[in-house]
C-alpha cells in the first residue's frame, strides 16, 4: 500500500509501505477513505516532535471502513463505516477511567502518526478499536465527518468546555485557523453575548464572521482596546488561545476580565511568560489539554443533526495520491486560503450516488 512517511526534518514522501496487520486482540484495520491534515503534522515535518522517529506513517484523523477485527473487538465489524478518533483509549488504566484518554496510560494516547504508524495511507491498524473509532451515521459524508477525528473536540473540550462558557458570555478567539474556527462554531451552542474572533488574516476573519462570530479584530490593531470597548472596560469572560505562540499567550491574559477564563489551546514550542504580578490578584484560571475526544459521540450526533458546520472549515479537496501537493497547500495557507484540506473519496456517497 502507499502511506505519507516522514523521513526527518523536511523530508518526507509518498511511497510504498507495508500493509498494516491485526498485533492484538484488541485491534481493527481500517480501509482509509478520507484524512485531512493537522498543523501538528506541520510542527512533526519541522522537527518540532522529535519524539516521532523517521518512518513513521503520518496522521492521526480518518473516516473509513473497518476490514478486519481483532478477536476481543465488541462494538465494530468489517463493513462498519467509522470515524478513526485522534486519541487511542485502553480503556483500563486511571485517567481513560476518568475519560482523560489524551493521557492514556496504556499504550494509548496520541499514537497515530505520533509513536505509531498513522491515518494518512491506504489502510490504518487502529488500536483498541472498540474505543477509538465510531460508527458514522449514514447522514454524514466523510468530508464533515473527518472534522470530527481532531478540531472540532479540541476546540469543544479544550478551549469552550475548559473555558466554561455560560450565556451572556463575552468570548475572544485568538485565531481563526481551523481549531479557532471550531471553538466559534461550538461556542455559539452555550449563547454567548458575543464573540470576538482575532487573527491577522482578512480571509479568516471573513471565515470566523460565516461561522458566527459578531466582531473581528485584526491582531495588528489593538484587539485588547476593541474588547474593553466593547465591554466597558471589563475584558472578556473566556478568551480562548488558539495560536501557540508567546505574544498571544500574553495578549489573552492581558484581555480577559477579573474573575475570567484562559482556555489555552495552541500548541507552544517557547516559553511565555506568565505575568503572576498582574494576575495574582484577578481571581484568573487558566487552563491547558490535550483533547481526550470524550465528546466525539455527543458531536457526531449534533453533526448528523445538523448542528455543526463542520464541512464548512473545509477549502480544498484532494485525491489520496496527492498528499505532497496537499501539504504543499496547507502549510503555505497565507498564500492559499487554505484553512481544512481533505483527501480522499468518500466511498459511502459514491456508492449513494451511483444506486439512484
Amino acid at each position: 500500500m502507499k502511506g505519507f512517511v516522514y523521513h526527518g526534518p523536511g523530508k518526507s514522501s509518498w511511497q510504498d509501505v507495508p500493509d498494516p496487520g491485526l498485533q492484538e486482540p484488541t485491534d481493527a484495520v481500517v480501509r482509509v477513505d478520507a484524512v485531512t491534515i493537522c498543523g501538528t503534522d506541520l510542527h512533526i515535518l519541522k522537527g518540532d516532535v522529535p519524539e516521532v522517529p523517521p518512518g513513521t506513517v503520518l496522521g492521526h484523523e480518518a473516516v473509513g471502513e473497518i476490514v478486519e477485527t481483532g478477536t476481543d473487538v465488541r462494538t465494530v465489524r468489517p463493513g462498519d463505516r467509522v470515524l478513526v478518533s485522534c486519541i487511542t483509549a485502553c480503556g483500563r488504566c486511571a485517567y481513560c477511567r476518568h475519560g482523560m484518554y489524551g493521557q492514556c496510560r496504556g499504550g494509548g494516547g496520541w499514537a497515530l502518526g505520533h509513536l505509531i504508524d498513522g491515518t494518512q495511507a491506504e489502510y490504518v491498524r487502529v488500536p483498541y478499536a472498540d474505543l477509538s473509532v465510531h460508527a458514522l451515521p449514514s447522514t454524514l459524508s466523510a468530508k464533515e465527518a473527518v472534522l470530527l477525528a481532531d478540531i472540532f473536540p479540541t476546540a469543544y473540550e479544550v478551549g469552550v468546555l475548559n473555558g466554561r462558557i455560560r450565556p451572556g458570555d463575552t468570548v475572544a478567539v485568538v485565531g481563526a485557523g481551523p481549531v479557532g474556527l471550531a471553538a466559534i462554531a461550538t461556542a455559539r451552542l452555550f449563547s454567548p453575548e458575543r464573540i470576538v474572533a482575532v487573527d491577522l488574516a482578512a480571509a479568516r476573519l471573513e471565515a470566523a464572521k460565516r461561522l458566527g462570530a459578531d466582531a473581528v479584530a485584526d491582531a495588528s490593531e489593538d484587539p485588547e482596546q476593541l474588547v474593553a470597548d466593547l465591554t466597558d472596560g471589563l475584558g472578556a469572560d473566556v478568551v480562548i488561545e488558539a495560536v501557540g505562540i508567546p505574544a498571544t499567550f500574553e495578549m489573552c491574559t492581558r484581555m480577559v476580565r477579573p474573575g475570567g477564563h484562559v482556555a489555552n489551546v495552541g500548541v507552544h514550542g517557547a516559553p511565555a511568560t506568565l505575568h503572576l504580578e498582574d494576575l495574582w490578584i484577578k481571581n484568573v484560571t487558566i487552563t491547558t489539554g490535550l483533547v481526550d475526544t470524550s465528546s466525539t459521540p455527543t458531536l457526531l450526533r449534533m453533526a448528523a443533526a445538523g448542528r455543526l458546520p463542520a464541512g464548512a472549515l473545509v477549502t480544498h479537496t484532494f485525491p489520496l495520491n496527492a498528499m505532497e501537493e496537499a501539504y504543499d497547500v496547507f502549510a503555505r495557507a497565507a498564500d492559499t486560503g487554505a484553512l481544512k484540506v481533505v483527501l480522499g473519496e468518500d466511498q459511502h456517497e459514491a456508492v449513494a450516488v451511483r444506486t439512484t
